[in-house]
């Protein structure tokens, strides 16, 4: 399989409701709830795209766009953007969308690391086709 045959077989899209236990005092998403969903699909981007064990070694910049109120539905898409000898990154990108409406908006965006691991936690190298 190619590099970027890859990388698209990997992208990871996950829908959620927003309800009100995830948001905080103003009625929007607690920004701790999206920064969890966010590694979560960062983890099942970079394990489907390695096939390997891997774990999050550090978030970058997590830029938080617009507000995203409770009542609506959001998408989580990652995507392996850059392949290291033993990490790679992951970008996630959270779009909001009204529930009855034909609206839709990109929200937040964050980069999160990962690095492959052998069974005794050590960093190994991730197998990359040629």
């Amino acid at each position: 399989m190619a590099y970027e045959e890859q990388i698209e077989k990997s992208v990871t899209r996950i829908f959620k409701a927003v309800f009100p236990n995830t948001v905080n005092h103003y009625d929007t998403l607690f920004g701790g709830t999206a920064m969890h969903l966010m590694d979560e699909v960062a983890f099942i981007t970079a394990t489907r795209f390695t096939k390997m064990r891997t774990v999050t070694v550090s978030s970058d910049r997590i830029d938080f766009k617009k507000p995203i109120p409770h009542g609506t539905i959001i998408e989580l898409v990652g995507t392996v953007i850059h392949v290291g000898n033993t990490s790679l990154k992951v970008r996630v990108d959270i779009y909001v969308e009204q529930m009855y409406l034909d609206h839709r908006e990109h929200a937040i965006s964050g980069i999160f690391t990962f690095v492959a691991i052998d069974e005794n936690k050590k960093p190994i190298p991730i197998k990359v086709p040629a």
